[in-house]
């Protein structure tokens, strides 16, 4: 590989949050939780504290970055996904069977405190208090020639089959609702405003979300076709911003129709 590309790569690798996103969501889930897990596991009927497997809790590897903790407590009487943060970064992963093809995501969110500085538009504010993502196995050779490399590079070092597409779908309060735009980092995350700062706090809001529909506004320009899902994720970040925030996540469903 060029020289120049090499360095890309490395200082793409050593990024905050999101830039390392990949290599946190491989650690997070292998065969073993594919195997146990063909559809998402309902928190319901679970207990308080940490979510049981195939969930898994995730952060930044090296314990540079705090780890946000994210757990099950019952509130308005159903089980539901905590998720706080505090200048950290955490989310719950879920693998998937190989070549999933589920197409809609549904869920109910809920944000009760909101991050002050975030501004996902620039590296030093890329933090969310609730984001929903999907992860894709788009293939490398559908991938631009610069972050395909990258990519390569990142899954030699990792040793992990990273994914090459990921559709985040964030609270944000500063970003108009229906805005799709790249990651600060990294062009191999794009994110979906769905909610912002006119919406109201400390109530619940759901979303029905098209995946297929989702993923071809977002990536169509490098492809025409859906691929597989590898993993569904819930999480929240303040790292970047040093700042906190609260929001809940309940009834997370992946349906086919």
């Amino acid at each position: 590989m060029h020289s120049a590309t090499k360095s890309i790569a490395s200082r793409a690798i050593r990024t905050g949050a999101i830039g390392l996103f990949y290599l946190i969501l491989s650690l997070g889930g292998g065969a073993n939780a594919q195997a146990e897990a063909p559809v998402l596991q309902p928190w319901a009927g679970t207990t308080e504290g940490a979510p049981l497997p195939p969930w898994r809790v995730i952060g930044l590897p090296g314990g540079k970055v705090p780890l946000l903790a994210p757990d099950i407590q019952s509130l308005d009487g159903e089980w539901v996904l905590r998720l706080r943060s505090d200048r950290s970064y955490g989310a719950l992963s879920h693998a998937l069977p190989p070549a999933s093809t589920p197409r809609y995501l549904q869920w109910q969110w809920r944000l009760d405190h909101a991050l002050a500085n975030a501004d996902l538009t620039r590296k030093e504010g890329d933090d969310a208090a609730l984001k929903i993502c999907a992860l894709f196995d788009l293939p490398l050779e559908q991938i631009p020639f610069v972050e395909r490399n990258l990519l390569r590079l990142a899954r030699r070092i990792s040793g992990e089959a990273l994914p090459g597409a990921t559709l985040c779908y964030v609270w944000d309060q500063t970003l108009p609702t229906g805005t799709v735009l790249n990651n600060a980092y990294t062009a191999r995350v794009r994110l979906h405003i769905l909610n912002t700062g006119s919406d109201p706090l400390g109530r619940w809001l759901g979303h029905r979300r098209d995946l297929h529909a989702d993923f071809l506004a977002a990536f169509g320009r490098e492809t025409t076709t859906v691929p597989p899902l590898l993993a569904i994720v819930a999480g929240a970040d303040a790292d970047n911003t040093s700042g906190t925030s609260l929001g809940f996540v309940r009834q997370l469903q992946l349906m086919k129709q």
